[in-house]
């Protein structure tokens, strides 16, 4: 009997070597895949943070642009009233001038009045400064004179109309202003 009990524990033995072998197999196993989780789990950390970044460099470019078409969309018109301004200057030496032909001169009203209305519609707005405070924003100073009466920095003529586009200057008045 005690040859069955030594056969009993030889076959234990070698039954528990395998069984260590694999157990040895399967720990290594998982302790790989763990590491290849977390590695796994990194990468997609760092591919959230890369997106989370393009996206805000997108939505950026984004608000960016918008800004930037709004802008352009309000200003659109300011290159062509820039050239339209030399016409309603000789509009308006047309119209200061006396002439005895009153269908003429009322064409010419006509003709800048229509001008003035389709630029005001735009936004663009004659500056009225005659006897207003001198304003450098607004203004171009090219002569003082002192006047009795009038206070210094007033407004006391206009050589040549200045005009805005809703906040912006296109062309400053070029005034006297008293001293």
């Amino acid at each position: 009997m005690e040859e069955i009990k030594n056969t009993e524990e030889i076959i234990e033995t070698k039954e528990e070597k395998p069984k260590k072998k694999i157990k040895h197999k399967k720990d290594k196993l998982v302790d790989e895949l763990k590491l290849r989780i977390c590695e796994l789990e990194g990468e997609v950390a760092s591919l959230k943070n890369e997106y989370a970044r393009a996206y805000a460099d997108t939505e950026n470019m984004k608000r960016r642009l918008n800004a930037e078409f709004e802008t352009n969309k309000k200003y659109r018109i300011q290159s062509f009233a820039l050239e339209i301004l030399p016409v309603l200057d000789n509009c308006e030496r047309a119209l200061e001038h006396e002439t005895s032909d009153e269908e003429y001169k009322k064409g010419v009203e006509m003709i800048y009045q229509q001008l003035m209305q389709a630029l005001e519609n735009e936004g663009v707005k004659k500056l009225e400064p005659l006897n207003e405070l001198f304003d450098a924003n607004y203004h171009q100073a090219i002569m003082s004179e002192k006047v009795e009466d009038v206070e210094p920095g007033i407004v006391i003529e206009v050589f040549q109309n200045g005009y805005v586009l809703k906040d912006r200057i296109l062309r400053a008045a070029m005034v006297k202003v008293s001293e």
